[in-house]
């Protein structure tokens, strides 16, 4: 059974810096596609960022430059640093993680970025 765990979400300061984690169990992160997505209130689901098994990322248009989604294999982990954190960034951060015909979603971590 596939279990994500995020953790890392807070309040911030526009800005400001937070680094999300999502551990994984009964899948590993290296075979696997993961992203982060996040939702704000009222508003669709979005893909934020997405790192394949080959290593390669990509990202919404709306971070780039300011995130970066990066893996550790040895801990099965999956990070998001975001940096110049904007109010517009206030979401629910959700991991992702596609693996042998299976998607499987993580609880959430709440952000807030303040003004």
């Amino acid at each position: 059974q596939v279990q994500l765990v995020e953790s890392g979400g807070g309040l911030v300061q526009a800005g400001g810096s937070l680094r999300l984690s999502c551990t994984a169990s009964g899948s590993m992160v290296s075979i696997s596609i993961v992203g982060w997505y996040r939702q704000a209130p009222g508003k669709q689901r979005e893909l934020v960022a997405r790192i394949w098994s080959g290593g390669s990322t990509n990202y919404a248009d709306s971070v780039k430059g300011r995130f970066t989604i990066s893996r550790d294999n040895a801990k099965n982990t999956v990070y998001l640093q975001m940096n110049s954190l904007k109010v517009e960034d206030t979401a629910v951060y959700y991991c992702n993680i596609v693996q042998g015909g299976g998607d499987y979603w993580g609880q959430g971590t709440q952000v807030t970025v303040s003004s």
